[in-house]
């Protein structure tokens, strides 16, 4: 009784292999995309608290953001800001062109319109938070009776997502 060991062998339609190669290229492509604009002087700090080198960004607002800033985004709900890794996650078609649209400049010509220029970035987590609720979910330094996406505001010049 000799014992029988069968293998079976998954096979993968080639369709969907290409499929995948396919996506994995278009990630690589967006990831490009992205590390170019962080080299943008705008991008190349924190949209929110200047710190040096962010690696996360709101892909809806449209700014580059340090860690810590991630953290608040994401306490402030996806209906305000959806929050990605730069590095890490996988990006869509939508983000973007969303993110590509905007970057720090644009945004924060937007949203800190009338800001004084006498406030100080926030240095610590409590002034963090406190900052960018009043920006982005109270919208208390954006221009009045404006729309509310500074891509669709008038005026503002829009940029071209890279080719």
């Amino acid at each position: 009784n000799a014992c029988v060991v069968r293998y079976s062998l998954v096979l993968f339609p080639s369709h969907t292999m290409a499929a995948k190669a396919k996506a994995a290229r278009r990630q690589e492509e967006y990831k490009t995309i992205l590390l170019s604009m962080l080299k943008e002087p705008e991008n190349k700090i924190c949209g929110d608290c200047a710190a040096k080198g962010p690696r996360w960004a709101s892909w809806n607002i449209g700014v580059f953001i340090c860690i810590r800033c991630a953290g608040i985004h994401r306490n402030l709900g996806v209906h305000i800001s959806k929050v990605k890794s730069v590095n890490l996650d996988t990006w869509t078609e939508e983000q973007i062109e969303s993110i590509s649209a905007k970057g720090n400049g644009v945004v924060n010509d937007f949203y800190e319109h009338n800001k004084p220029e006498t406030m100080a970035r926030p240095i610590d987590d409590y002034s963090a938070e406190t900052f960018i609720r009043a920006k982005y979910e109270q919208k208390k330094f954006a221009p009045r009776n404006k729309s509310s996406d500074p891509a669709e505001r008038v005026g503002f010049y829009i940029k071209s997502p890279p080719r």
